[in-house]
């Protein structure tokens, strides 16, 4: 009786993309570097695999799109369109995506049965914004990031006390979320649009230093949290995709 084969066994790799280990050694392997050196090393080496940029197009949007469009212009943008952006804002996205030259940007809106079911008046902020913002915002990137191991994101740290101790790479569910502008100040982002002659979001100069959706901003006065004008009257700071991190490097690394 002849030998029989030896049958392979398949084995479906189940191991997270990353871990808090993965977060806490890029943070270190980073450490004191500055930031275009980190994403051109990040983006060019394809170290975490494939990342695509998050991005409003709002107050500060230009400086880190210009730092990766120095890096790699084909780095994919994605782009919330909830129906609820000001005019200004899509003027503006589509203004910089040529300035700055970059070549893949994908725009992403919500689901139309769910609009539909949840919210058919479009009034949904009124009353439920934290609900608004789950089907215009949340389940479509995490639709859209289905194809990607880690995310770049524009947050920084003086923008709002929950932010004042994200680091630059944290873990975000076992993908990777990377935020290089974390520790910039206003001094070093005004710098940046002046040194390389980047265009302001028009509304920065009408009082918005934080721009979302047109029916949950409003004007900040002088001195106030810059994103003291996000929905304000409610107890929310934020949309709901990003939420703080338990893991990764506390510190907050220099740029």
């Amino acid at each position: 009786m002849a030998d029989a084969a030896v049958r392979r066994i398949d084995r479906i790799d189940v191991a997270p993309r990353f871990t808090a280990a993965d977060a806490l050694r890029l943070n270190n392997l980073f450490r004191g570097r500055d930031t275009a050196e980190m994403l051109r090393v990040v983006l060019g080496e394809q170290m975490v695999g494939e990342v695509a940029v998050v991005s409003s197009f709002g107050a500060e949007s230009a400086v880190l799109l210009h730092l990766v469009a120095q890096a790699d212009r084909s780095t994919p943008v994605l782009f919330l369109d909830t129906g609820k952006h000001f005019p200004d804002t899509l003027a503006y996205r589509d203004a910089l995506v040529a300035r700055l030259g970059l070549t893949d940007l994908r725009i992403l809106t919500p689901d139309a049965d769910a609009l539909e079911k949840r919210d058919a008046t479009g009034l949904r902020w009124s009353y439920d914004p934290d609900g608004c913002c789950e089907i215009r915002k949340v389940a479509p990137l995490e639709r859209a990031m289905a194809g990607f191991d880690a995310s770049i994101t524009g947050r920084k740290a003086f923008q709002a006390a929950t932010r004042a101790n994200l680091p630059r790479f944290e873990l975000d569910g076992d993908r990777l979320k990377i935020n290089p502008l974390i520790t910039w100040s206003r001094e070093d982002l005004e710098g940046y649009f002046t040194h390389h002659d980047l265009p302001q979001h028009p509304l920065v100069a009408q009082g918005y230093p934080s721009i979302g959706c047109a029916p949950c901003t409003s004007k900040v006065a002088p001195g106030e949290d810059p994103r003291s004008g996000r929905w304000k009257g409610w107890d929310k700071t934020e949309c709901g995709i990003h939420v703080q991190p338990g893991d990764g490097d506390p510190d907050q690394p220099s740029f």
